[in-house]
């Protein structure tokens, strides 16, 4: 069977999924692209059904498959060029909890295309553990593009500054700032807290004030600053350079 109308009441559930509030309601999220929904089943999410374009003969992994008529997948893919797959997904369920190692703190990042390069290259980093105050959903559209797959793979846990700050008690908080010390040569302990603050504001009061270290990327005089993904990237590498140095 292939659902041709727009007005099905699932497509229309599926077209929610690029809100926040359909998210949140549905308690999924949409993967949209073969290599994306392939490394989605590698990662052992949990898929609710595939949905697939009515002209698609890819591979389906033996899951629940819906098929859309081209107008109908059309409007529920965020792709310019879509590929006639994606996967709804349920939404981890990531309980705050201490960090088993060096993690990320991502506080009011609010651009999801930065969320989702942080997230990628914090897996690649071996950043596994991931903690978000406010901004960007992980899990919107853009978010989970830009991460590549990484959301597959990090434990990705959301609170409000005070419930994260709880959860990284004794903990060493590293903030990113400008005002800091050369990322180059800082030392730290195998266990922190990186960081990373707005895009246009940098890190809140409070998560300033109870870090134990600031660091910075130096800069040439002619540059004022660098993307947060950008800046989080070089700096998650720099802070675990002794492990690299080893491989």
């Amino acid at each position: 069977m292939v659902i041709v109308s727009k007005s099905n009441p699932l497509v229309k559930e599926l077209v929610s999924l690029k809100e926040k509030k359909g998210r949140q309601k549905s308690e999924t999220f949409l993967v949209e692209g073969i290599k994306m929904v392939r490394e989605c089943v590698a990662g052992g999410m949990q898929i609710v059904r595939l949905v697939v374009r009515e002209d698609y003969a890819g591979e389906t992994y033996s899951l629940p498959t819906v098929t859309l008529g081209v107008d109908a997948f059309s409007a529920v893919s965020n792709e310019k060029t879509p590929q006639g797959i994606a996967a709804e997904v349920k939404l981890p369920v990531c309980a705050l909890a201490p960090p088993s190692g060096a993690c990320i703190v991502l506080d009011e990042v609010s651009d999801p295309s930065n969320t989702g390069a942080i997230v990628r290259t914090a897996v690649a980093a071996g950043y596994r553990e991931i903690y978000c105050i406010g901004g960007a959903d992980p899990y919107s559209p853009k978010s989970v593009r830009a991460s590549m797959s990484g959301v597959f793979f990090a434990k990705i846990m959301r609170g409000t500054r005070s419930e994260v700050l709880t959860a990284l008690n004794g903990v060493p908080l590293v903030a990113a700032d400008m005002s800091g010390e050369n990322a180059f040569t800082a030392i730290l302990p195998e266990k922190f807290a990186l960081c990373i603050g707005n895009e246009g504001g940098g890190l809140s009061e409070e998560v300033a004030a109870k870090a134990q270290k600031t660091v910075r990327i130096p800069m040439g005089k002619h540059t004022e600053s660098l993307n947060a993904a950008v800046s989080a990237g070089i700096l998650m590498y720099l802070l675990k350079k002794k492990m690299f140095e080893q491989e």
